[in-house]
């Protein structure tokens, strides 16, 4: 009887006991200064990061002329609003491994040209309606925020670039264009088939003609990559990127920029790996790193507004 009053008298001042010491550990604790917290760290690039890419508009080709008086053919892109719509990390599984993706969008349009589905994931953005969308397959430590605006400024002058479009549609053509066949003889027996392939098979055996054959057809309309292209300048006041050679589609079209595989990526590996330009901090030749996670317009305020590669 007694043991069942004590723990009746012990749980009725619980509660209060319990006031108390919350009241005397308030008072006691220091309150969290800001000097305390923990600041983040600014990402650094290495060769191992896989950055996004972005989409740019084709605006034909001009040339650019150094001092020495060489001629530089160049290929004018221009990144029209690009704005990232959502990161997206997906877990590993018995058959994949773990994923991250950044999908970005390029040109505004009208809303009531856009569909639902694609209008729900914009404003859930908080974006404006874009008239492409593109995903890019990064590395978790280049996962950019969405609503994020990327500038030409992601890119530096110098380094190499995989471009990749749809080429430009030659629609029905023959042998000789589409393949670069020779075409049959000009005279002596040749009559109204100078330009035709010749033939396409053998006898009964097989008596088909077997898949692959290179024959006439449609050209050109397939997405083509184009890689380890030069930026040679940038432009980050009308997010413009130049870029030596040729780029596929025609002008107006949409073309993917992303890092090099092999001129950003494989090089910056193997640098590292035999320790070329680590006293002077370069993981490229002339290039000391790359923005992380993206290059923003907040980062391209504070740059030039013309860069030229080579330039300090």
């Amino acid at each position: 009887m007694y043991s069942l009053t004590a723990s009746l008298r012990s749980l009725s001042l619980q509660p209060a006991r319990q006031s108390v010491l919350r009241t005397l550990a308030t008072a006691a604790a220091p309150a969290p200064s800001a000097s305390s917290a923990p600041s983040p760290q600014p990402q650094q690039w290495t060769p191992r990061s896989k950055r996004t890419g972005v989409l740019a508009r084709k605006h034909g080709m001009t040339a650019l002329w150094y001092e020495d008086g060489t001629r530089i053919p160049v290929t004018v892109l221009q990144l029209d609003a690009v704005q990232v719509i959502s990161s997206q990390s997906y877990p590993a599984t018995r058959h994949t491994p773990e994923r991250h993706t950044v999908i970005v969008g390029c040109s505004p349009r009208k809303d009531k040209t856009t569909n639902a589905s694609l209008l729900g994931q914009f404003r859930k953005a908080g974006v404006a309606s874009k008239m492409r969308v593109a995903e890019f397959e990064v590395t978790k430590d280049a996962l950019v925020p969405a609503g994020t605006t990327l500038s030409a400024a992601h890119f530096v002058p110098g380094q190499q670039v995989d471009v990749q479009a749809p080429s430009i549609g030659k629609g029905f053509q023959g042998v000789m264009k589409r393949h670069n066949f020779r075409g049959l003889r000009a005279s002596h027996g040749t009559s109204i088939s100078h330009r035709s392939h010749g033939s396409t098979g053998q006898h009964q055996d097989p008596g088909r003609v077997f898949p692959g054959k290179k024959m006439a057809g449609r050209m050109g309309g397939q997405n083509v990559t184009t890689q380890n292209l030069i930026i040679e300048r940038i432009d980050t006041a009308l997010n413009v990127l130049y870029v030596r050679g040729a780029v596929p589609g025609a002008p107006g079209a949409f073309v993917r920029v992303k890092d090099a595989l092999k001129g950003v990526g494989w090089k910056a590996q193997a640098r590292e790996k035999m320790g070329l330009g680590r006293e002077e901090g370069e993981v490229l030749e002339g290039i000391r790193g790359l923005p992380m996670p993206a290059g923003t317009v907040e980062m391209a305020e504070g740059l030039p507004r013309e860069i030229q590669r080579g330039s300090k």
